[in-house]
């Protein structure tokens, strides 16, 4: 069970002992800006996502980008639209969207009056009291819908969605600590600045 501080650093031993991830995929991203058109309907050309549903991709990491685009592509991770979007995808066109979205600048910044004190203890130590990823395989949370948010973890309790860390802690969380976790990672102001 990762619960509370002690699941905190348990948390991030586990990512400390995940092997090493390959290289960055050397992608362009100008040739991703062209193909982001396709993903414009809803992570938006930038990354902004424009549905709730989806997720915010501007400012992450090329690699994270890169291997979620991969699992899509190859079944490990499934998804209605993404599946189907992904499969159309070659090692290049996926190198080339990561680069693009990884090039876009996402800064967070906590509502006023709020502490960074009371961010979720379960979720800061990977994804920031703000929400920025603080490792390579882990993404962003800034100002994601609390139905993403939500739904994500879900996925990972019911282990529809699998990952050595986020199963495990999603596996304890009640329906209301997720709730509240999202709503917290909501009220985060967030902005995606081109390059």
């Amino acid at each position: 069970m990762i619960r509370g501080l002690g699941g905190v650093l348990l948390a991030q031993i586990a990512f400390a002992a995940l092997p090493a991830s390959a290289q960055e995929p050397e992608g362009d991203p100008q040739a991703g800006r062209k193909l982001a058109g396709m993903c414009r309907t809803c992570h938006g050309i930038e990354g902004l996502a424009r549905i709730p549903i989806a997720p915010h991709i501007g400012g992450e990491p090329a690699g994270y980008l890169a291997r979620q685009l991969q699992a899509f592509r190859d079944g490990t991770r499934t998804h209605e639209m993404m599946s189907v979007v992904a499969k159309s995808l070659d090692d290049a066109a996926i190198a080339n969207l990561a680069a693009w979205y990884a090039s876009q600048k996402a800064e967070a910044v906590l509502a006023d009056g709020v502490s960074a004190q009371d961010a979720p203890a379960e979720c800061s130590a990977c994804h920031g009291e703000a929400g920025m990823g603080q490792m390579e395989d882990v993404p962003n949370l800034a100002g994601e819908s609390p139905i993403y948010i939500d739904t994500q973890l879900k996925a990972f309790r019911l282990g529809k969605r699998e990952h050595e860390v986020m199963s495990a802690i999603a596996a304890d969380l009640s329906d209301e600590e997720m709730r509240r976790f999202a709503d917290w990672y909501a009220a985060v102001k967030l902005t995606i600045e081109k390059p």
